[in-house]
């Protein structure tokens, strides 16, 4: 089973719990200009979880990669039915981290509105940086998220963006499902997804919170 870290403590996620469309522009970059009034859900495997890597391997014969920087919040203790401050409490830390997709792999699943859970659930498309407590990281109002690739700005953005918070999101998700401590919440990306090629290298940032630098292999490991 894959591992998170923060600080000297080490978590175990049944799941990733990640939501689409929760910033304006990317919604509009990818031709989903309703803002949602409810945060749309969809999950990752232990599996796909790559924790603080130095490289990662994605085949390239899975298809065109996308690049999406989150900020990621990690459940501290498991429930269901929290409401708006047992959801707080039970935020333990937040990290920066990327949700990787097989872009085209997910586009013609939509398409024939099919699941598109391989395009989201493969090796590695969850890669999350060291976990800060939240004691320590602060409030995250209005604080930067970004990314870049081989040094070249791709993606930025501000949290006060999102529209729903950590704790919005954990309060919607355990009116219907158990959220397990060491769970993972992946809170949505702004606009400027693109691609990722062989050797390229990631750097994404969440403002006061451990950065994640890391190589992407895409032909060999």
């Amino acid at each position: 089973m894959e591992e998170v870290i923060c600080g000297d403590d080490v978590y175990v996620p049944t799941k990733v719990i990640c939501v689409g469309r929760n910033f304006a522009d990317h919604a509009e970059e990818m031709a989903d200009s309703a803002l949602p009034t409810e945060p749309l859900v969809f999950l990752k495997p232990n599996s796909s979880i790559a924790s603080e890597p130095d490289r990662v391997y994605i085949p390239e014969d899975l298809g065109l990669l996308h690049h999406e920087v989150e900020l990621c919040a990690l459940v501290g203790r498991s429930g269901k039915g929290f409401d708006a401050e047992g959801a707080k409490a039970a935020i333990a830390a937040l990290a920066v981290g990327i949700d990787f997709t097989l872009r085209d792999m997910q586009s013609v699943a939509k398409g024939g509105g099919h699941p598109w859970t391989i395009s989201k659930g493969f090796d590695s498309a969850c890669v999350v940086g060291r976990f800060l407590p939240c004691g320590e990281a602060g409030a995250i109002e209005g604080r930067s998220i970004r990314l870049a690739v081989n040094g070249e700005d791709r993606q930025g953005g501000d949290l006060a963006e999102m529209v729903f918070t950590p704790e919005e999101i954990l309060l919607y998700v355990s009116r219907y499902m158990t959220v397990e401590r060491g769970d993972v919440i992946m809170c949505g990306t702004p606009a400027g997804v693109g691609p990722v090629n062989d050797g390229d290298r990631i750097h994404a940032a969440v403002e006061g919170l451990p950065e994640l630098d890391f190589q992407v292999n895409r032909n060999q490991r």
